[in-house]
């Protein structure tokens, strides 16, 4: 086991709601930026540790989107948080799972003794790109900022195995195709602005979901030596009005796993750390439990990461 702790979380959501239907959206209106945000989940994060900004040998962005093209979205947020401090700043993104694989990445990189405790940072602003256009993906998303301090530990917590897997036949099912490398912002026009929105086909993403999680989920236990029992509580990416049925076919009940889609919807980046930073607020998971980060991604990636919380 990687032996490493969570010592303290944060969370930030604009206070702008929108409501379709009986579903709660988060969207930032009036110059408010993610990085806002980002600050002020930092700094309850840090709060709640007991720690300082100056106790934090990394900073990590496992966000899904960039806030500027450069330089990485951790180093915008170190000059809120921590300017005139030398801490190290790197971005980490894997889509909708960039908080699953920054956590993991932490694990390891505190394990190899590199650093001792480490500020992760999630969040993306999702109604910068909607299209108004495409019902789905527009009702879907909200804006939301999370933090989380992890440190060595002796024994006790820490991270006892993970697994990623993409698999690119689903690399266009979610894509945001403008603005970058490939069709950069110079190249905006009447014609390919839908390029610029966000586009997901949401039928053909859960066809492929429905297919490779079941395959990916059973591997990851049978290499892991464990059943879906050992399990205390899942923390699911928040990604769909679809998690119920996508969680029924998988044999997990209800009063095992995390959902707010309803009221929150799908927050990228910071969907499974504010299902977390959730649980660990209302108590539905205490030290010692076995806990599952769980979820998927565009790539189609899948990933999970357990661990004694």
């Amino acid at each position: 086991m990687r032996n490493i702790r969570i010592i303290g979380c944060g969370a930030a959501v604009p206070e702008n709601t929108v409501k379709f239907g009986d579903q709660t959206r988060y969207r930032m209106t009036g110059g408010e930026t993610l990085i806002d945000l980002a600050e002020k989940a930092a700094k309850e994060a840090l709060e709640d540790s007991g720690i300082g900004i100056g106790d934090i040998d990394l900073i990590i962005g496992g966000m899904a989107t960039p806030l500027q093209a450069i330089p990485c979205n951790a180093a915008l947020i170190h000059e809120r948080i921590a300017k005139g401090l030398s801490i190290p700043a790197f971005d980490i993104n894997s889509s909708c799972t960039s908080f699953v694989t920054a956590f993991d990445m932490a694990s390891f990189l505190i394990s190899a003794g590199q650093y001792k405790t480490i500020l992760i940072i999630s969040g993306d602003t999702a109604s910068a790109a909607l299209n108004p256009n495409q019902r789905e993906s527009y009702e879907l998303f909200s804006d939301a900022a999370t933090a989380f301090v992890v440190t060595a530990c002796g024994s006790g917590s820490g991270v006892i195995n993970s697994k990623q897997c993409t698999y690119s036949e689903g690399v266009h099912d979610t894509e945001l195709r403008g603005g970058c490398g490939l069709l950069t912002s110079f190249a905006m026009n009447e014609k390919n602005r839908d390029d610029y929105y966000f586009d997901m086909k949401g039928g053909r993403v859960l066809r492929l979901t429905a297919k490779k999680v079941p395959v990916f989920l059973n591997d990851f236990l049978t290499e892991t030596g464990i059943t879906m029992d050992d399990i205390d509580y899942i923390i699911p990416h928040q990604a769909s009005k679809a998690l119920g049925l996508i969680m029924e076919r998988l044999g997990v009940p209800e009063k095992k796993y995390f959902d707010r889609v309803r009221d929150w919807g799908n927050m990228i980046s910071a969907a499974i750390p504010m299902a977390l930073y959730t649980s660990i607020r209302e108590g539905r998971i205490k030290r010692g439990d076995r806990i599952a980060l769980f979820g998927t991604a565009a790539g189609l990636t899948i990933s999970i990461l357990y661990m004694v919380y």
